[in-house]
């Protein structure tokens, strides 16, 4: 892989200010937007009054403690523009979740804040070493998803070439890729797995695309799934963060150079790690849940939001800024198993280690009896034979047991028999019985 460090000349001067300059930053911006919030909001003026706080009672970062968390249902019970700070006419775009859980979380943007998110993912992509000029291959879906558009602005306010590809139609995508010679490919590391299938399907080797950089996100991976991506593509594969709730893709990235977490855009974003129990703040580099308030935004501006991401904060090193441990998890996604919590990704991360498996799975709960099972659905990396499927499955399910302190049953399966993604991975299938 080539070196794509950014030129720090080329780099916005708060992404390598002192920290002392990022705080001052934060709190000049925070007390704007808690003044926003309140005078333009009245969910948030009924909930500050409820919790006896004012935007006037913050005199430092710290402070924000006080204030009362956000939470998704807010958002729905609010439904659909109930979280406007601004005058619906007012908005330039308006995107909401998919609502598979409930009423959709709707989120909505002034023409400032479009702009602004641009220029946020536009500093992720050139993070990742995408520069102005290359061509840029969008695999997020598009629509009121916010992946797909922000990705999209975000190339263009970098001044890139734009491929707006969205997802779906496999094949042609690895054409295009083919054709077109994108340096840089936006996409779902899922997704990112089933272009590579059809990549050998078609007897392209996907060593030999022009692909250089690789900017993934919109679901938890691993760091073994960064290295069977990087080892297939022969490029970079960079971990973008964001969330519809916040603004969309685009509240933090890694660095090319480190690829050691993402660095958060704390000129915009102030994060806080609380104990997901408690509620309460916890120090820097201690694991929790992920708090996220807004510092710029005009049309939603949201504070103190629960993100259900696990993950800590570190110290900057790519950029002056903090970083965000991998989110490798969400409280929300975990599963309990006979008492036992289990998440996805500790199922792919030992399922990475299993040579003759492929990295393609599925988790599939049911109830046996009075007790949970799981049977994780997985598929050869090449042609076995019955005696070789059962050797990766006892390797597989050892791993899981050693490792993760569950019992899981293996069903391996052949090439292609695992249902692929073309957007977000279904990983839990949950058929157990409920009372």
């Amino acid at each position: 892989m080539i070196d794509l460090t950014p030129d720090r000349a080329s780099l916005d001067p708060i992404e390598i200010a002192s920290r002392d300059e990022i705080s001052a930053l934060q709190l000049e911006r925070m007390r704007w937007s808690l003044n926003h919030a309140y005078e333009n909001l009245p969910f948030y003026k009924a909930s500050f009054d409820a919790a006896g706080v004012h935007p006037d009672d913050l005199k430092s970062l710290s402070d924000l403690s006080k204030f009362p968390f956000t939470v998704k249902q807010d958002l729905r019970d609010n439904y659909p523009f109930g979280m406007f700070a601004v005058p619906r006419e007012k908005l330039a775009r308006i995107h909401a979740s998919s609502g598979t859980t409930g009423k959709p979380t709707v989120v909505g943007y002034t023409a400032a804040d479009v702009d602004m998110w641009a220029g946020l993912v536009a500093r992720c992509m050139r993070a990742s070493g995408t520069r102005p000029g290359d061509m840029v291959h969008v695999a997020y879906g598009y629509g009121l998803f916010t992946g797909g558009l922000g990705a999209h602005y975000g190339a263009e306010k970098l001044g890139c070439t734009v491929v707006p590809v969205s997802g779906g139609m496999t094949a042609r995508q690895v054409t295009l890729i083919n054709d077109f010679k994108p340096t840089t490919i936006m996409v779902t590391p899922s997704y990112a797995l089933s272009i590579l299938d059809a990549c050998r399907e078609q007897g392209i080797d996907p060593r030999e695309t022009s692909l250089q950089v690789g900017i993934f996100g919109a679901e938890p991976w691993t760091n073994a799934m960064r290295e069977e991506i990087e080892q297939a593509f022969d490029m970079h594969a960079v971990d973008i963060y964001g969330l519809s709730e916040i603004i969309g893709p685009g509240v933090a990235n890694e660095c090319v150079e480190t690829k050691d977490g993402p660095t958060i855009w704390e000129d915009h974003f102030y994060p806080e790690i609380i104990n997901p129990e408690t509620g309460e703040p916890v120090e820097d580099g201690e694991m929790g849940e992920l708090v996220f308030t807004s510092l710029t935004k005009e049309a939603f501006p949201i504070i103190r939001y629960r993100t259900r991401d696990l993950s800590r904060l570190l110290p900057g090193t790519a950029r002056s800024m903090r970083r965000m441990e991998k989110i490798t998890g969400r409280s929300d996604d975990m599963i309990i198993l006979r008492g036992v919590n289990v998440f996805p990704t500790q199922i792919e991360e030992q399922l990475m280690k299993v040579t003759a498996l492929a990295p393609h799975f599925q988790i599939e709960l049911t109830s046996a009896g009075r007790m949970d099972a799981m049977t994780v659905h997985v598929e050869t990396a090449g042609a076995l034979d019955g005696d070789a499927k059962n050797a990766a499955a006892a390797d597989l399910a050892k791993r899981i047991k050693d490792v993760v302190g569950v019992t899981a049953d293996i069903q391996v399966r052949d090439v292609g028999d695992v249902a692929r993604s073309e957007g977000k991975a279904v990983r839990v299938i949950d058929n157990r019985k409920r009372d």
